[in-house]
């Protein structure tokens, strides 16, 4: 065994799993221990935005503000992805979705029952 793998280090990324927790080893949405990023607290309202900086151009809906833990995001970044019929991902907390839907998307949380504001301009 070599050292790298004595001195704590390990599996980080999983292709079946996705990000895996370096304390207990199991998927971050899974995890058990302390080491998982906790949830962000907000002020309750939900953030629709449209971004192209460092994109190329290209135009990404982000949603932020969201109060859930990572399986739950993970799980609605899914819901908006089908949705909107295109793809995204889950990134620090917020969701970006591929393409300027931010009208689809205010549509859908409210009607989730989020509070939701359109966020730029």
């Amino acid at each position: 065994m070599n050292d790298r793998r004595r001195a704590g280090g390990g599996l980080v990324y999983s292709t079946e799993a996705g990000r895996m927790c370096p304390a207990c080893r199991q998927p971050v949405a899974q995890c058990s221990c302390r080491a998982a990023p906790p949830v962000a607290a907000g002020d309750g309202i939900v953030r629709v935005a449209r971004e192209t900086s460092g994109r190329g151009g290209k135009a990404v809906t982000v949603v932020r503000g969201l109060a859930l833990d990572a399986a739950a995001l993970a799980e609605l970044a899914r819901r908006l992805k089908a949705l909107c019929g295109s793809g995204g991902t889950v990134r620090e907390g917020t969701i970006e979705i591929q393409g300027e839907h931010r009208d689809k998307l205010l549509a859908f949380l409210q009607q989730q029952g989020w509070t939701v504001r359109r966020s730029g301009g």
